[in-house]
């Protein structure tokens, strides 16, 4: 049995119900209950939640305010869990604020959890009994999807780049950016695309590693790209979704590269990925994405891909740099991919399937994800 943190989309809930058919029944829980009793860890659970929270307080009240809202929260789940000990935690992403909150209360009680989120590729889902994004539960060691590849003479191949059939460019929400046709790439030479993220978005408050934010990665390419040899240029493109423009920053990035970045909000950026000679992310799944045209990637930040031979993290503005220097000679081992690539399509990422009585998730998939959320 499970009890789910409300979605509030029709998709999210109709996966949550999906979840608790198959968990033998789930209790939907509107919303994360107060209890103003606290236990020893309230203060520090309380104080990481805050510090990852999307919507930060302004002001010292607000602050206060919000400190004793996510502590009532962890302290209510906490004795929910203890009072339901056979129910598993589920909750959409789960990684900030209140949610965190809800899961870190569930955790400290002893329940297992199932922190769910889309899929960087169509038609399936994300069900991880640790975490996502970079705090999900996939090895990081490379040896390990080698290995697991090597024992199954059908894990071996090409048939992991079906996993990209149907992806397309996400629709812009932003009329100065947009998703138009690859004429501008005919005698654009030789580049490296970096598709920006949303600024505010988990991915980068929480792990966006060094470079800190997306501004903080647009000013250490505009310096690093002093590095590219003659004639090659870095390719960027802001995210469609994102509410805020990041005009002034690029506007200083420019000023900055001496024509050695481009800013290219029109061109289709599955366009500009394939025409590419490389992409640079802090951790965007458009990096993962990237496989299936075969490109090297250069990750900055903190990214469960961002293991050596996958891709090629750079871990320093100096590291970045020393990669710039010679972009032709980026690589990856294709091996390495063709495994990690075949263990997401197999085992991580099960497949949903969208009908008019709600989501149905795969039986085999689901049944393993929720042995291992109660083991």
């Amino acid at each position: 049995m499970i009890a789910y943190l409300a979605g509030w989309t029709r998709r999210k809930d109709a996966i949550f119900r999906a979840i608790a058919a198959a968990a033998g029944g789930g209790h939907r829980l509107p919303l994360i209950g107060l209890s103003f009793r606290g236990f020893p860890e309230t203060r520090a659970r309380t104080a990481e939640a805050l510090a990852v929270a999307k919507r930060q307080p302004k002001g010292r009240l607000g602050r206060a305010l919000k400190r004793a809202l996510i502590a009532a929260q962890y302290n209510w789940s906490r004795r929910y869990f203890s009072r339901h000990p056979d129910r598993l935690a589920v909750c959409w992403n789960g990684l900030t604020g209140s949610r965190r909150a809800f899961m870190e209360g569930a955790a400290d009680a002893g329940a297992g959890r199932i922190f769910a989120e889309l899929a960087p590729f169509p038609g399936r889902v994300t069900l991880d009994p640790v975490g996502v994004n970079a705090r999900n539960g996939l090895p990081r060691d490379p040896g390990f999807y080698l290995d697991w590849a090597a024992a199954d003479p059908s894990r071996q191949g090409e048939a992991w780049r079906g996993l990209g059939r149907g992806l397309v460019a996400r629709a812009s929400r932003r009329a100065d950016v947009g998703q138009a046709g690859a004429e501008a790439l005919s005698d654009a030479g030789p580049f490296l695309f970096c598709p920006l993220q949303v600024p505010n978005d988990s991915q980068i408050t929480m792990f966006a590693g060094w470079v800190e934010s997306v501004e903080g990665m647009i000013a250490a390419l505009a310096r690093a790209s002093a590095a590219l040899p003659p004639g090659w240029h870095i390719r960027l493109k802001e995210h469609p979704s994102a509410k805020t423009s990041l005009a002034e920053p690029l506007a200083a990035a420019l000023a900055d590269a001496g024509g050695r970045l481009v800013i290219d909000n029109a061109t289709d950026s599955f366009a500009q990925l394939a025409a590419s000679q490389g992409v640079i992310t802090i951790n965007s799944s458009m990096g993962l994405q990237a496989f299936f045209h075969d490109k090297p990637v250069i990750v900055l930040g903190e990214a469960f891909f961002a293991i050596p031979g996958l891709t090629a993290p750079a871990e320093s503005e100096a590291a970045l740099a020393a990669l710039l220097a010679a972009p032709g000679d980026l690589g990856f081992d294709p091996a390495l991919r063709a495994a990690f690539m075949t263990y997401l399509d197999r085992v991580y990422y099960p497949k949903i399937e969208e009908t008019l009585d709600g989501v149905r998730i795969d039986a085999a998939a689901l049944a393993r994800i929720l042995a291992s959320a109660r083991s």
